[in-house]
């Protein structure tokens, strides 16, 4: 049995590895890279290997860095299963079909500036030429009420004045034909996805439905283990278990493990410090008539905030004001979040499930739809929380909010999450807080947004708590807590600098770590 490293090997997007043996090919995890739209581009639509050669998928979880190329991988001839619990495959309900979208929109919006760039040259395209009638014609033509693009006459200039066409990575026929080939499984429960090979799935405390995945090969008299942890959660988080740490007896021998690092060289402040750094946050921006807007991922980090707020406004601790929820993947995942009880933990249980209430609805919590109410609100000038996709700033309904709210300085621009390099939320984060230590004084720095500058005065300020992923210690607790034998680690998921220096944390702990290079393959002995 052996491993090849595809992706988030060294950075922390596009994970996928291939485990292989003599009779198959599984396929762990197939994820979007995010970062430089061209960039990022260039590296999803080319696939290391056949897709028909792999025999099945095994899927950690739903995000989409872990789980965005999964149609692409089915378009392009992987007719197998993709195993994984069913919380995820719930979720990619939403997840997938959503990512298609954004695919198309973005493939038109570029088609768009393209045939715009074409006719400001004049009235010639490519050797041809038309009536200046016609060109002024087409300009105007390009839009619907000034807003929507009309795609249909875009492709047809494109197709007549022979513009290069920008495809989406995959369209909402893909997405839908992929979630047909997903297999949901529930925890602990092993599953044949090969010849002699099987999987196990065990709480990862991530997200809902994130599995650390036992992996066994039998053959020859031998049996080999790979562990794969996806992305490993905290401890004492709100409403998920934590992080397996009993594992049953004949998936305790790992010959190799496939481990995250995000957050290799760092550390979060408490978990039991989430909730009153968040009650200090909205205290203060209410205080000064304020707005608070969190850019949150729609998967997880949003349902997190709504419990904690939910929490909060229970124990008026916080004045109750409204709640906008302005994505409409999160409110359809919170539906998810509410059809699987059977992973909440304890406190979740009964804080809020054996009282008759749900952890994520309450009175002052408002789920926008339409275009249009979400326009209606960016407009709002009265205090209130809004969250809204995406968490790192980078697409979505939250850039017209940060474009309303950055020039003031009563609103407080809340981050609860990592935020990529070469993200606009990175830059939001690292020019608020240097704007911070140097008193406020002078011009603050400006941020585009949209192809637009606009002042940051508004307040930065971050929370770690929420992270989904575990810290450093966190990473060696679970390693340290749990009955799991490991012989070999390999350490994956991090940008270089955190992968590099969590493998040399735990070569001082005694653990035999590597970092493993993008395309390199490990024989698991």
């Amino acid at each position: 049995m052996h491993i090849t490293f595809h992706g988030a090997v060294r950075e922390v997007t596009g994970s996928m590895h291939l485990l292989g043996t003599d009779t198959d090919n599984i396929l762990l995890d197939c994820g979007m890279f995010q970062g430089r739209r061209k960039e990022a581009a260039e590296k999803n639509r080319v696939m290391p290997f056949d897709p028909g050669m792999i025999t099945n998928m095994i899927l950690s979880h739903a995000h989409i860095d872990h789980s965005g190329r999964i149609p692409l991988l089915t378009s392009k001839g992987f007719a197998g299963r993709i195993f994984t619990t069913r919380a995820t495959a719930d979720a990619c309900r939403y997840l997938l079909p959503d990512s298609a979208h954004i695919q198309e929109q973005d493939a038109q919006y570029l088609n768009y500036k393209s045939v715009r760039k074409a006719l400001s040259h004049g009235a010639a395209i490519n050797g041809q030429t038309m009536e200046r009638r016609e060109h002024d014609k087409l300009k105007k033509l390009l839009k619907k009420n000034k807003h929507r693009i009309d795609t249909e006459i875009v492709d047809k200039v494109i197709a007549r004045y022979n513009i290069d066409r920008v495809k989406p990575l995959y369209d909402s026929a893909d997405a839908e034909a992929a979630l047909t080939q997903m297999d949901g499984t529930p925890y602990r429960q092993t599953r044949t996805i090969g010849r002699d090979l099987s999987v196990t799935f065990y709480e990862a405390g991530h997200i809902l439905g994130s599995a650390i995945s036992i992996i066994k090969h039998n053959a020859n008299g031998q049996t080999r283990t790979v562990a794969y942890t996806g992305d490993l959660g905290r401890f004492g988080k709100p409403i998920l278990r934590d992080p397996a740490s009993n594992f049953e007896d004949g998936d305790r021998d790992i010959d190799l493990l496939i481990m995250e690092s995000t957050y290799g060289d760092r550390e979060h402040e408490p978990v039991v410090d989430l909730k009153p750094r968040l009650k200090a946050v909205l205290n203060k921006t209410f205080d000064r008539g304020g707005s608070v807007v969190i850019p949150s991922f729609a998967f997880g980090r949003t349902q997190e905030l709504l419990y904690v707020i939910h929490e909060l406004y229970d124990e008026g601790a916080v004045p109750r004001l409204p709640v906008w929820v302005d994505s409409p993947l999160a409110t359809n995942i919170t539906t998810v979040f509410g059809e699987h009880p059977e992973v909440y933990d304890q406190d979740t249980h009964e804080t809020f499930l054996r009282s008759g209430k749900n952890p994520f609805d309450f009175k002052q919590v408002h789920f926008t739809g339409s275009v249009e109410d979400s326009m209606t609100l960016m407009k709002e000038t009265s205090p209130n929380i809004v969250i809204s996709a995406s968490g790192m700033c980078e697409a979505g309904r939250i850039l017209h909010h940060l474009r309303y709210k950055i020039h003031n300085p009563k609103n407080t621009i809340l981050i609860v999450g990592f935020m990529a390099q070469h993200t606009l939320g990175r830059r939001l984060l690292e020019q608020g807080e240097a704007y911070e230590k140097e008193g406020r004084q002078g011009n603050p720095p400006l941020l585009k947004i949209l192809n637009k500058e606009y002042p940051l005065k508004a307040q930065v300020v971050k929370i770690g708590g929420f992270s989904a992923h575990a810290d450093k210690n966190e990473m060696l607790r679970f390693l340290k807590s749990s009955n799991l034998n490991i012989k070999r680690i390999a350490v994956v998921h991090g940008e270089e600098d955190q992968s590099l220096a969590f493998a040399d944390l735990l070569k001082a702990q005694g653990y035999d770590a590597t970092v493993p290079k993008c395309g390199q393959t490990m024989v698991v002995k």
